[in-house]
């Protein structure tokens, strides 16, 4: 991979079977490896350090022109299955290949492995992801968004949302909103989407993430929830740290990103926790398919 990153000219769409490499430049969890010092989330040394940095480094100068796109793998996919042959004769025979075409004498795939349970979770085929075209609505949280009780600013934006969200309902016959409910934009884009009759699916980080607001919060946020068409929890046990729902939050934003078709962000533009998860939604769907609303203006 690092080969063609560094040889390859004009623009380059790298697709792999591995989450792991694809959400680490799609989600952008390279960013923290470099603010911890060659750290994960968990604190430990990221491994295969050796292999990333290089890598990583390639893709820093010059990150406008690559790409990193998903494939299921054993399904079919014909590129894929090749390489996957590949890399089983490679492992076998120690030696590699190169030339142009596809190779007529390859040998069998490799087996796939067990993918059930949480190791399956976020993957395209994720029975819990909606169907339909699935608009993601993300942005600032109290009180980036005027306060924590109704407000003019708010309102403003509510308004904004339902007036975005009648229009692309015209186009779009299955569109289906997808708001991890939280509160400010997030829950400004489930009444709007309530509003305009557009369903909306609540997509939780983990159980209860409302247990810690205020009764008037927690009120809201349940009528929200009675409201929804469905209710996705992304894990099954409550965080017990600020590091732990941290975690959390962000393979949240990462499984929303990962099943966006478009979104809208409210975002003034300054704002680097709402930044990041643009970026992350613009790397994983485009920057076309992803609508900034200022909620200044």
């Amino acid at each position: 991979m690092l080969d063609a990153v560094t040889t390859l000219e004009g623009p380059l769409e790298v697709v792999s079977d591995s989450t792991y490499v694809v959400n680490c430049f799609r989600d952008r969890w390279w960013e923290g490896w470099l603010a911890r010092g060659w750290k994960n989330s968990a604190k430990k040394p990221v491994a295969n350090r050796d292999l990333w940095e290089p890598l990583i480094g390639a893709y820093r100068s010059d990150a406008a022109r690559i790409r990193f796109t998903w494939v299921k793998g054993h399904s079919n996919d014909a590129m894929n299955d090749v390489v996957d042959r590949l890399a089983v004769e490679a492992a076998a025979t120690q030696q590699g290949r190169e030339g142009d075409g596809v190779p007529t004498d390859l040998g069998p795939a490799d087996m796939p492995a067990d993918r059930t349970g949480a190791a399956a979770a976020g993957l395209s085929d994720d029975p819990r992801v909606p169907p339909g075209r699935r608009l993601v609505i993300i942005g600032h949280r109290p009180p980036g968004i005027g306060g924590y009780d109704d407000n003019l600013m708010a309102e403003g934006v509510r308004r904004r949302l339902a007036e975005i969200l009648g229009a692309k309902a015209q186009m779009h016959e299955d569109l289906v909103v997808l708001t991890g409910l939280g509160l400010g934009a997030e829950q400004l884009g489930a009444e709007a989407a309530r509003e305009t009759g557009v369903p909306f699916v609540a997509v939780l980080p983990y159980p209860d993430p409302d247990s810690v607001w205020p009764a008037a919060s927690r009120a809201r946020f349940r009528e929200l929830v009675d409201n929804a068409s469905g209710v996705v929890v992304l894990q099954n046990n409550a965080p017990t740290s600020k590091q732990q729902a941290g975690g959390a939050l962000a393979r949240r934003d990462a499984w929303l990103a990962r099943h966006a078709d478009e979104a809208i962000a409210v975002w003034d533009g300054d704002d680097a926790i709402v930044r990041k998860q643009v970026r992350s939604l613009q790397d994983a769907i485009g920057e076309a398919d992803v609508w900034l609303l200022n909620p200044d203006d």
